[in-house]
This record gives C-alpha cells, sequence and structure tokens, in this order.
C-alpha cells in the first residue's frame, strides 16, 4: 500500500480489474442459470454448499460461513428454496437447538441437471482466453487472496469447503 492508504497503481489496475470481473460475473452466473437451469444463481451457491456436507445437510450457521452470506438472508432465501421443494428445514441431528438444511432429492436433480451446463458455462466465459499456466497462477493468486480474507476477515473459516471431500 503507498502512502496515505491509496493503493499504488498495480493494486489499483489489479483492483479495478477484479471489481469488473466481480459484477459482470455475478450478473452472467446468474442470467446463465436462469435460462438455462431455471434457477438462481442463489439457488445454485446453496444447492452447491450443500453438497459438501455430509449427507447434504448442514446447520445454518455453517452454511451461511460457508457462502459468506448473513444469516436473516440465506434464512429468507432458504424458506424460498423450501417452498419450490429444492431444501428442507429440519431440528440439527446434533443440536438440538439448531436448524439443518437438507438437499432434498428434488433439490439434488436439480443442482445435478445445473452443474455440468454451469461447467461448461464457466469454461467457457472464465477460462477459454487464458492457458492452462494462467489457469495455475490465477488459482494460486486467487488462493493468496482468499487467505488473506479469512486472516483479516470477520468470518470464520468454513466447515464446508470445496477442497475437502464431498460428503457421503
Amino acid at each position: 500500500m503507498s502512502a496515505a492508504g491509496r493503493l499504488n497503481t498495480a493494486q489499483r489496475r489489479a483492483w479495478l480489474n477484479y471489481m469488473r470481473v466481480y459484477h459482470r460475473l455475478e450478473y452472467e452466473m446468474n442470467r446463465q442459470l436462469q435460462t438455462d437451469c431455471q434457477i438462481s444463481l442463489s439457488d445454485y451457491t446453496v444447492m452447491n454448499a450443500l453438497t459438501l456436507g455430509a449427507n447434504s445437510r448442514a446447520h445454518l450457521n455453517v452454511l451461511a460461513t460457508t457462502i459468506g452470506w448473513e444469516r436473516s438472508r440465506l434464512s429468507h432465501h432458504v424458506e424460498r428454496m423450501s417452498r419450490r421443494g429444492l431444501v428442507e428445514r429440519t431440528p440439527s441431528e446434533s443440536d438440538g437447538r439448531a436448524t439443518d438444511v437438507v438437499l432434498t432429492e428434488a433439490g439434488r436433480e436439480v443442482f445435478e441437471a445445473a452443474a455440468p451446463k454451469h461447467a461448461a458455462w464457466v469454461g467457457t466465459v472464465f477460462f477459454s482466453d487464458i492457458d492452462g499456466e494462467q489457469q495455475d497462477q490465477l488459482a494460486d493468486i486467487l488462493g493468496a487472496v482468499y487467505e488473506s480474507i479469512l486472516r483479516h476477515g470477520t468470518l470464520p473459516r468454513p466447515d464446508l469447503d470445496e477442497d475437502r471431500p464431498r460428503g457421503a
């Protein structure tokens, strides 16, 4: 960081490029999922995180931490997904005071139908103009940034993680 809390030229360029990618990618992912799969990016995010949990199940708080949402936002969204039969809210098996969110069979079918379409789209939109070496570099850079966010941010490290094996 340069003097007086300002970004230097390289940092500013990287940050502005990241913000452009972040905002545009979020819009385009949501559009793709709605058009091709009839689900929102938020639906996909919740279902994807649930597939990481044992038996496609997670405490509401764990799920909120995993996807980086406020608990109230997640609770409202889970309620909407529940009305559509994609997830269920149930008392926790391990903590009677907690609520678990469980991916239903219908939700699993929707997710499994959407995942290959979304992966193909990501391959085209996100990776088609960078080579394998750049993909590795990007993965390393984003991994380092993620670790910095975990160190300096306010949310704890998620219990559910893509780098861990998927639950049974």
